[in-house]
């Protein structure tokens, strides 16, 4: 299974490796005959059984405390600037990097995995209980809450990818993890929809009933990987002892270290932070979008599953162009097409069109921006260092968002300035300078 989904970007690598440790070639030999072997399938779908679960389970609460209290918030009729400021849930992940090491120095990815689902379902049946309330202070709490749990579980799941999967399979599985990831977020929608026909109160708690049921599948059924050696394990000869306070101290800031000494790392951290900027833009407003349209909370529910539908087609394909060229050669068009498809968004807010219309674009931007999205998860793990792989990618995956939380929070404020079609345009003049440095950033 293995051999068959190499990328084409690592053969090279593999085959230079092979030829400086003999040991290694004749690992990656036996890997390949064991492809081959009558279990190989087998194991392929429980990896893939598993990749799927956990990756939804990190998607829908991203969901809840992303596009589901946007909803939440445009049906109450707040404001454009209280629906652009719902984007500051998302600083517990620009800033998960902080307690990311935790993740690697006490417990396991899998603990971890397992304990923030639970929380995370207990959050949920609050949020449930208070939404339908009116106490729309506690409610916000809540939403934070859930965006803290949320944050810390994306780094016990990605780096329990990271752990249990080598470097070949990591990108061969990468569409479908961000297809499953998705998927989550077309539960999002489909929990506005049904939030439109019920209640928000009503989704909530499906939401919750369906974390825990994972929580406890996962607790039983996921593999149990061999813990990483870490770099600074292995000291120097003749090295003195560091004392208890001071090894603690290195411990938790060696991993930020690894991170900031790879080669090509300042052109790493722009293009990370700058990608996708001009969809954090659009994505923050396009509910309100949606409703000066004439879309009900419903109606807004089934669209955007319709465009979630579409994405995770793109994050497949992403993966499938990825697997067949190699990263250094889809990574300036992908992101080429996906600044382009923030227009299909001016165009919406320009012309005001019929239903059909609005279903249609909406559908061709999420299909692109899947694609794009699974460009910039195999370019995040390629910046991950064995042994930190949990800290790296959270490290990662925060800076990605910090342009999504703050370029979304000053969203509504400029919208209600400018007007919907000339803020979309600003939203795609967002988007070039991560076209621009994709040109440039490390491509192995």
């Amino acid at each position: 299974m293995e051999a068959a989904v190499t990328s084409h970007k690592s053969v090279e690598p593999a085959v230079a490796a092979r030829a400086a440790l003999p040991e290694q070639g004749a690992e990656a030999a036996r890997r390949s005959a064991a492809a081959g072997a009558p279990g190989a399938a087998a194991r392929g779908a429980s990896r893939g059984l598993w990749i799927s679960s956990t990756y939804f389970a990190e998607g829908l609460p991203y969901a809840i405390a992303h596009k589901v209290a946007g909803e939440f918030f445009t049906a109450a009729g707040a404001s454009l600037e209280i629906i652009g400021l719902v984007s500051l849930y998302g600083l517990p992940w620009n800033l998960k990097f902080l307690w990311s090491p935790l993740v690697d120095l006490h417990g396991s990815s899998r603990r971890w995995l397992v304990g923030a689902e639970i929380a995370l379902a207990v959050i949920l049946l609050g949020l449930a209980a208070a939404a339908d309330s009116g106490a729309l202070g506690l409610v916000a709490a809540l939403f934070g809450l859930v965006a803290v749990a949320a944050a810390t579980h994306d780094i016990a799941v990605d780096g329990f990818y990271l752990q249990a999967l080598d470097k070949d399979a990591q990108a061969a599985f990468s569409g479908l993890r961000v297809g499953a990831y998705r998927l989550a977020l077309l539960a999002g929608a489909l929990l506005v929809a049904f939030a439109g026909w019920a209640s928000f109160g009503a989704s909530f708690a499906v939401a919750a009933v369906g974390l825990a049921l994972l929580a406890g599948a996962h607790a039983v059924g996921l593999p149990r990987p061999a813990a990483a050696a870490r770099p600074e394990a292995v000291a120097a000869p003749g090295a003195a002892a560091v004392p208890g306070a001071a090894a603690g101290l290195r411990r938790y800031v060696e991993p930020f270290r690894a991170f900031l000494r790879q080669p090509g790392i300042a052109s790493s951290l722009a293009f990370i932070l700058c990608y996708r900027a001009g969809d954090a833009l659009m994505f923050a407003m396009s509910s309100p979008l949606l409703k000066s349209l004439g879309l009900e909370t419903a109606a807004r529910g089934n669209v955007g599953g319709v465009g979630t539908v579409a994405s995770i087609a793109g994050s497949t394909l992403g993966g499938v162009l990825i697997k067949r060229w190699g990263l250094a050669r889809t990574i300036f068009p992908i992101a080429l097409l996906q600044s382009l498809a923030i227009l299909l968004y001016v165009a919406l807010a320009w012309s005001r069109p019929a239903l059909p219309w609005i279903v249609a674009l909406v559908t061709l931007e999420q299909l692109v921006a899947g694609v794009g999205t699974a460009v910039l998860v195999v370019f995040l793990m390629r910046r991950c260092v064995d042994g930190y792989k949990s800290s790296h990618f959270a490290i990662g995956s925060a800076l990605m968002s910090v342009s999504a939380t703050f370029a979304g929070s000053v969203s509504g404020y400029l919208a209600a300035r400018v007007g919907f079609t000339a803020f979309f345009a600003i939203a795609f003049a967002a988007s070039l300078p991560g076209v621009v440095l994709s040109r440039w950033v490390p491509r192995d």
